[in-house]
């Protein structure tokens, strides 16, 4: 398997990554693309002339976001949906609602290091829930709009912290074991990189790839829960425009045409490692083994396809 290598580095914005690439007549849906780096993605996208959903939780705040994107790219076709990932109903509501051929999904919503264990219906950890299970739900809810679509193309947002652990099957919702905001949220993280690799094995005759990417550290509302710092060194942090550099790259690519399950990080697929590295520079541009086992990510599936239902 050949590793997927671009002429784009950490310093590329979404804007830079996707000159030139024509979307006009592709539907795209993103989510948490109210704020952050969601924002940029949507309106990258947007540039280049999709017509473009924001899926989140605060409408009104999101039709101020999508007003703002149209007066930016003067593409009109911009709507907003309400979605929350941690509602059944919600999801399936939006899922029902969606009646047309899907191009890209955009997971990008998601929560991080929240400080005490909660759980989500007295069952899931949110953070599992939110990140995972939700777009999980989502996704698969929208399987027969992607398929129709003819080669459609899923980006769900994870992160480096994949890295701080494995999805632990014994003890995924902390009932055993002390709750810890960073174990969490990296479990979380895995999980998505796991979905991509068991829906592109799934869903290769439909022509539906997924792959997962690293955004880097960017100063978001997603830091929230740790006082909105971020331990990355300021030379290494990126703006919310060059965030959404991979997940605009990997949604648009002619270089990932029919090919899904890896994992990106600066605009590069990231190196496979049987250990977690000790520099920021090797943690950013590394994926655990764990994350990219196939038999790992049905058993996955498995569980979330039972919680779903």
């Amino acid at each position: 398997m050949t590793r997927i290598v671009t002429p784009f580095g950490a310093d590329a914005t979404a804007d830079e990554v996707s000159e030139g690439i024509d979307l006009s007549g592709n539907r795209a849906i993103v989510t948490g693309g109210a704020s952050g780096i969601g924002i940029e993605t949507a309106r990258t996208l947007a540039r280049r002339g999709a017509r473009v959903t924001l899926a989140v939780r605060d409408v009104v705040a999101a039709r101020r976001v999508a007003a703002e994107i149209v007066a930016d790219t003067e593409n009109s076709e911009i709507d907003v949906r309400e979605l929350d990932l941690t509602d059944t109903a919600s999801v399936r509501a939006f899922v029902d609602a969606w009646d047309e051929p899907l191009d890209l999904l955009v997971n990008n919503a998601g929560v991080m290091a929240i400080q005490e264990l909660t759980l989500v219906e007295n069952t899931w950890e949110r953070q599992f829930a939110t990140n995972f299970l939700g777009h999980f739900a989502l996704t698969t809810g929208l399987h027969d709009a992607l398929r129709l679509a003819d080669g459609a193309r899923v980006v769900s947002v994870s992160s480096s912290a994949h890295l701080f652990s494995p999805v632990v099957f014994d003890d995924i919702d902390f009932r055993f074991r002390p709750y810890d905001p960073l174990q969490a949220y990296g479990q979380s993280k895995t999980a998505v990189v796991l979905f991509g690799v068991a829906a592109t094995s799934q869903w290769a005759d439909d022509g539906i790839t997924v792959n997962s990417v690293n955004p880097g550290a960017i100063a978001t509302s997603l830091q929230r829960h740790v006082g909105g710092t971020l331990a990355t060194p300021i030379d290494l942090q990126k703006t919310p425009a060059q965030g959404a550099s991979t997940s605009v790259m990997v949604a648009t690519s002619g270089q990932l045409d029919g090919i899904g399950g890896r994992y990106f990080n600066d605009n590069q697929e990231a190196i496979a490692v049987d250990h977690r590295p000790t520099g920021i520079t090797e943690l950013a541009n590394s994926v655990a083994s764990y994350a990219l086992d196939l038999d790992v990510a049905e058993r996955l599936w498995a569980i979330a396809a039972r919680a779903v239902e």
